[in-house]
């Protein structure tokens, strides 16, 4: 185990240099366009684990997350966290004001 803690894909058993050979994740995608992420969710080594990869690299680096890391994300999508990183070249006072204006939401 690496010092996070975290196992690698290789450690849970994933063998990404032979993506067609049992135990090959079965990857989803993100969308069809340029930097689209493929997730895949796997249980090894007695947990539930979310692998992580830019579709246009499948041989690159594998993120590697557990199951509550995974669904902290999803809140945090959901609940719009993340929107600043999609809003290239807007100023952060409107982002912000557009932010606590939605229904429900409050100061990041």
């Amino acid at each position: 185990m690496r010092p996070s803690g975290k196992p690698s894909a290789a450690e849970l058993g994933i063998d990404l240099a032979a993506p067609t050979s049992p135990p090959a994740p079965a990857w989803r995608r993100s969308g069809a366009g340029r930097g689209a992420i493929e997730v895949a969710f796997v249980d090894a080594i007695g947990g539930k684990w979310v692998l992580m990869r830019v579709a246009d690299d499948p041989a690159g680096r594998v993120l590697v997350y557990d199951h509550h890391e995974w669904e902290c994300f999803l809140d945090g999508a959901k609940k719009g966290e993340f929107d600043d990183a999609a809003a290239v070249g807007e100023p952060v006072a409107e982002r912000e004001a557009e932010r606590e204006a939605r229904p429900g939401a409050g100061p990041a």
